[in-house]
């Protein structure tokens, strides 16, 4: 391309990397909730913050859970994000679709009793939650 091998190599790798961006922005494109539901999950975002954080220092909980858990937590402490937060709504809206294709998996995995137990909002919150994660009122 260039001739020179380390701006090829630089190259390669910004496209990449690039590459690598845009899909995880379709995933979340397409793992993200339908309807009102990110609405909602924008508003009950402080409560789950602190649900993650309980669930994730639970001992009882299996491991696997508590690794993607604390996994979660990192990458919602990190400055980076796939989408920056100055970009309105949609900064935070990536967030709020990775906490809850987690939330997703941890409630599958763990089982709802256990998720209730650990909630620290209002029961509308946990709806919303219960809605987030799939489960009708029927499995609740």
């Amino acid at each position: 391309m260039t001739g020179s091998f380390w701006w090829d190599l630089l190259i390669g790798i910004g496209g990449a990397v690039v590459l690598a961006w845009l899909a995880l922005v379709v995933v979340l494109i397409i793992a993200r909730p339908r309807g009102s539901l990110l609405r909602e999950a924008l508003r009950v975002l402080p409560d789950l913050l602190r649900l993650l954080r309980r669930l994730a220092a639970d001992p009882e909980l299996p491991r696997g859970v508590r690794i993607r858990l604390a996994l979660l937590l990192a990458y919602l402490a990190l400055p980076i994000d796939l989408i920056p937060d100055i970009i309105p709504v949609l900064g935070y809206a990536d967030d709020a679709i990775v906490v809850t294709a987690v939330l997703r998996s941890v409630v599958r995995r763990a089982g709802l009793e256990t998720v209730r137990a650990a909630w620290p909002g209002t029961d509308d919150g946990f709806a919303a939650v219960a809605r987030l994660t799939g489960l009708n009122a029927a499995e609740r």
